[in-house]
């Protein structure tokens, strides 16, 4: 049986981690190399269950030439670690766009979506490691794997270094490389003779993450510390209620809306007051009734239950109600007026 896929519970209760099947399908179609060990659901060699707890992915692709397929918007269950060895590779996340040149290396949080290939890869050597640091949200507490020996000073810098700034691309990060290099050599000798290394893999790790923290100490970070503040979750919460139509339909409540931020309802409330000057039932009736007014601009043939049901109403007696109260007159002559005019 397939490990399970991780559901995420940040803004969505359906939002499923990244399953790389494009990824698995193409090694197995032999159309690129790919070498990994694993634990859990991602595609590669699984680990024995007490070595590396914690590390989710290690490994590395390899595309000989251009691939029919890519890496859409996903997310990661833990910190992603990725070096582009060779090639060129199309990389964004959260609206910025990048092309990736070698020895470009990219950090991306459990809550940072993200994307590779625009929508296909090309010829191209990619490594990567995922971490999982057990936060979901940006004001959460970060605790790294026992395996992980790095001084507690040096770790508490790493670990503030990487929460107190997004920037997703650090460019010319050779000694990075030159470590991840390493790491695949050793998953090559774990492929020929069939076993694990898991102490050369856990020294070869250590040395990832000293390397890293040596890049970021040399590049003079600019560190926010609100990127990992409460309010900052409750941010990207509202922010995907309001660009996630499919999120809208949810049946969220009060209470709902608090648990995937990680908080009680009052501190939730008091938040989102903060940030929008109204209570989370009121920002989430005006998020609805603006997904229903782009729905009937687009679709004036729908009717009232299928606007509800698509923008999260609880039914289609609520959503007139509401509707005619906002706009002064019934979706449907609402929707008359705006074809009317088109």
């Amino acid at each position: 049986m397939s490990p399970r896929i991780p559901i995420y519970k940040i803004q969505d209760a359906t939002y499923r981690a990244d399953s790389c099947r494009r990824l698995m399908e193409a090694a197995e179609a032999g159309q690129i190399q790919l070498d990994a060990v694993v634990h859990g659901h991602y595609p590669g060699r699984r680990l024995p269950k007490n070595a590396l707890p914690g590390l989710k992915a290690l490994g590395y692709w390899d595309a000989a030439r251009p691939q029919s397929w890519g890496l859409d918007w996903h997310q990661n269950e833990g910190i992603e670690l990725c070096l582009l060895d060779r090639g060129q590779l199309q990389f964004a996340v959260e609206g910025q766009a990048f092309t990736l040149q070698p020895n470009d290396l990219t950090i991306t949080r459990p809550w940072q979506r993200h994307r590779l290939g625009d929508p296909n890869i090309g010829p191209g050597r990619l490594h990567w490691a995922i971490i999982d640091v057990q936060v979901r949200r940006p004001h959460q507490s970060w605790k790294w794997p026992d395996w992980v020996v790095l001084t507690r000073d040096d770790l508490q810098e790493l670990t503030e270094l990487l929460r107190q700034n997004e920037q997703p691309v650090w460019h010319q990060a050779s000694d990075v490389g030159q470590c991840f290099g390493r790491i695949a050599d050793v998953l090559g000798r774990c492929t020929v003779d069939g076993s694990i290394d898991v102490s050369w893999l856990t020294l070869l790790m250590n040395e990832l993450l000293l390397q890293i923290l040596s890049l970021l100490r040399s590049r003079d970070v600019s560190m926010d510390a609100s990127l990992a503040d409460t309010q900052r979750t409750v941010q990207l919460f509202l922010d995907d209620l309001r660009h996630n139509r499919d999120h809208l339909a949810e049946p969220w409540t009060i209470k709902m809306m608090a648990e995937a931020c990680g908080l009680g309802i009052t501190r939730f409330t008091d938040y989102c007051r903060r940030l929008t000057n109204t209570t989370p039932v009121q920002y989430l009736n005006q998020l609805r009734l603006s997904a229903a007014v782009d729905l009937l601009r687009e679709h004036p043939e729908m009717s009232n239950g299928e606007v509800a049901k698509a923008c999260g109403f609880s039914s289609p007696q609520y959503f007139a109600t509401v509707f005619r109260r906002q706009h002064g007159c019934s979706p449907q002559q609402y929707a008359s007026r705006e074809h009317a005019s088109s």
